[in-house]
């Protein structure tokens, strides 16, 4: 038993990990909930939350912050994960920037150290600084890869794509002063900042033409901000100020349309939620939320089949979206 333990332990520790150490052991816990935003900062080592139904579809992006040794997964524009991570140690630092998955390889081995393992391998330069499952003990020890608790690496292996967006910012060690992430992505598929757009005082509501009336449509309903923000293909498309009430917690459904053109918004147990798997979103609650009418037009315009809501306490304001972030030039 003391054997098989031993190589349990040695398998899930990577090649920028120290195999006799034990807090280098990939971490395999999740959160119960998906209040992603607000999860952020509870997180323990080896602690993480997925929930990929949030955004069926659209562009990946992974934002890498040094500063929180947290990582946030968006698709579509919206957070769909958020993991502890570990990065690159004092005189291996993780360089900043905006890099591409250069290469994918889930059984990948490290050529440089002892061909240590290196579980759903995701490189983002040449010189050996990948995204992977490894070693996670509460603060910065690789040796420059951004080490990832095995589970969540497996997850974001097969949603990602080659040449897909991963931004890397901060500085470990710096005071955390905000959490990382947030419930809309603070960048774009192309790893600039994205546009997200607060109301002035005095509008009701805004649509964005210039976003194409393509790809899959996500709409968050923020009860705490009482705003409602439609995001396609990773942009932010729309935005209102709402009247939302009876709703408690956080609740993701998809809209299914039936024969008769009827449309049946469909809850999915997401973690915390599992109980609501495949219940109808009732319409009285749909009907407690009350929108602008020109908003509620262009929206209903617009939706159609796989269309997803989030439903959530979280924030979508300024502190959580749309703020400035500076990158570095990745290296080639």
């Amino acid at each position: 038993m003391r054997r098989v333990r031993l190589a349990a332990i040695i398998a899930a520790v990577t090649c920028m990990s120290m195999a006799g150490q034990a807090g280098a052991v990939q971490g395999a816990k999740i959160s119960s909930h998906i209040e992603l935003a607000e999860a952020a900062a509870d997180l323990q080592p080896g602690e993480w939350v997925w929930a990929p139904q949030i955004a069926a579809d659209g562009p990946v992006t992974v934002l890498v912050d040094l500063t929180s040794q947290l990582a946030t997964v968006y698709r579509n524009g919206v957070a769909i994960g958020i993991s502890t991570v570990s990065t690159g140690k004092p005189g291996h630092e993780t360089p900043t920037g905006v890099f591409q998955i250069l290469q994918k390889d889930a059984d990948h081995r490290s050529s440089t150290y002892n061909n240590a393992p290196m579980p759903y391998q995701e490189r983002l330069t040449w010189d050996g600084v990948a995204l992977h499952a490894g070693g996670l003990p509460g603060y910065p020890e690789s040796h420059g890869c951004v080490h990832l608790p095995y589970t969540f690496a497996k997850e974001l292996f097969q949603i990602t794509s080659m040449g897909g967006t991963v931004v890397v910012t901060g500085r470990a060690g710096d005071p955390v002063t905000h959490p990382a992430g947030g419930v809309l992505a603070p960048i774009d598929e192309l790893g600039n900042a994205a546009q997200h757009h607060a109301l002035s005082a005095d509008e009701q509501w805004e649509w964005n033409h210039q976003v194409p009336d393509a790809g899959p449509l996500s709409i968050i309903v923020s009860t705490t901000d009482q705003r409602v923000v439609v995001m396609r293909s990773g942009q932010e498309v729309g935005r209102a100020r709402a009247v939302i009430d009876g709703f408690m917690g956080a609740h993701v459904a998809t809209l299914h349309v039936s024969a008769d053109g009827a449309h049946h918004w469909m809850l999915i147990g997401v973690p915390g939620h599992e109980d609501e798997a495949g219940r109808e979103l009732d319409a009285a609650a749909l009907n407690r939320l009350r929108l602008p009418e020109g908003f509620r037009t262009m929206l209903n315009d617009r939706i159609g089949e796989g269309t997803t809501v989030l439903i959530t306490s979280a924030s979508v304001g300024a502190h959580n979206s749309g703020k400035q972030m500076t990158l570095m030039a990745a290296n080639d």
